[in-house]
């Protein structure tokens, strides 16, 4: 329990009833006792509401709210210019308008004005930098940059283990625009694309209930794109951040538009386990190679293994001594030979030089 956040709602609490009970018992009016019962009545209520508030923005964090407040002051002066060119205008004009009429007019205009001013600034907020002409304040330690989803990893459920582990706190971003490309394909493609898209939803919201992982949902959106994935690097581009997919083509794209992208596959045979060189492993024979007596076995983690010698023991489990580990687009593969037959290096040498 967050013990400073549960006294301060039990000293407002407190502190609107005695001030509401005070303010009542001082009334001329009714007896003492009533009003006391009335003000201690108004004071809970009004403390309940407080509380009900503070539970409904409690997702709220400290840069949200700046951005509010500075779009309220945009807002507010904006309205305030608004109704000065409309006074101007009134000025220049002989039609004469009914005061009723012309303070309902500016009333409109000056809340049109403030609500335009304080949505646009929040819109923008990814933009807005606190700053003087020609300097701009920054913090003096390096910001890590964040993280933006792509949709073809939102797909993929390893995210949600990799988002455990605390590695990204605080640095996943999630684009509004791409939870309502979810929800078009939801409601409009065929079966595969249904499921597809109801799988990213739902580890959206898995992300979402992940402890300190803190993701955020950006608004910003850019109408004249269509394509996503060009939608994602130009919003990439506008914060500053890195995309993390699953896609191989999207990735090389990335790349060519200047995009550091991180591969979520890359990532993931980055942690497989290594082999050496002269190390001996058991590994299980399932089917023939393509080499005359070669046998094709796979470790736990689904790297292939190319035993040469292997190919007479197929389905059964075997020693085998690793010759090299060959880094390939899909991921490693492990070249072997078989220690229970005859060694044939020569077919993992040809193996491995071709492209």
């Amino acid at each position: 329990m967050n013990i400073p956040l549960a006294f301060t709602r039990v000293l407002f609490f407190l502190l609107n009833i005695f001030f509401m009970t005070t303010y009542m018992m001082s009334l001329p009016d009714g007896t003492p006792w009533m009003n006391a019962l009335i003000g201690v009545t108004i004071g809970t209520i009004f403390s309940l509401l407080l509380i009900s508030f503070d539970t409904f923005f409690r997702r709220f964090n400290l840069r949200s709210f700046n951005i509010a407040i500075i779009g309220l002051l945009i807002g507010y002066l904006m309205g305030h210019a608004i109704v000065l060119v409309f006074n101007a205008i009134l000025e220049i004009m002989t039609t004469e308008i009914r005061s009723q009429t012309l303070e309902i007019i500016k009333i409109a205009l000056f809340l049109f004005g403030t609500y335009l001013g304080t949505i646009m600034t929040i819109r923008a907020s990814d933009e807005l930098y606190i700053s003087i002409p020609f300097v701009k304040f920054a913090p003096t330690a390096q910001k890590k940059k964040d993280v933006l989803v792509d949709g073809s990893v939102l797909s993929d459920a390893r995210i949600i283990d990799l988002c455990s582990t605390g590695l990204l706190d605080k640095q996943l971003i999630t684009p509004r625009f791409l939870i309502k490309e979810l929800y078009s394909q939801l409601e409009t493609g065929d079966e595969m694309t249904k499921s597809k898209a109801r799988l990213s939803l739902d580890v959206i919201n898995k992300l979402e209930h992940i402890p300190n992982l803190g993701i955020r949902f950006n608004d910003t959106d850019f109408p004249e794109v269509v394509e996503i994935t060009n939608k994602n690097i130009r919003l990439a581009r506008l914060l500053d951040a890195n995309i993390l997919t699953a896609d191989i083509n999207k990735a090389q794209i990335a790349s060519i538009e200047g995009i550091n992208v991180i591969n979520l596959h890359a990532l993931s045979n980055a942690l497989k386990p290594l082999m050496t060189t002269g190390e001996n492993i058991k590994i299980k024979v399932q089917r023939y190679g393509k080499e005359p007596r070669q046998g094709v076995g796979y470790l736990d983690d689904g790297t292939m293994v190319v035993i040469n010698g292997g190919g007479n023991f197929i389905g059964e489990i075997i020693d085998a001594q690793v010759l090299s580990v060959k880094h390939t687009t899909s991921g490693r593969m492990i070249f072997c030979n078989a220690q229970d037959g005859d060694d044939h290096p020569e077919y993992h040498y040809e193996e491995e030089n071709k492209d």
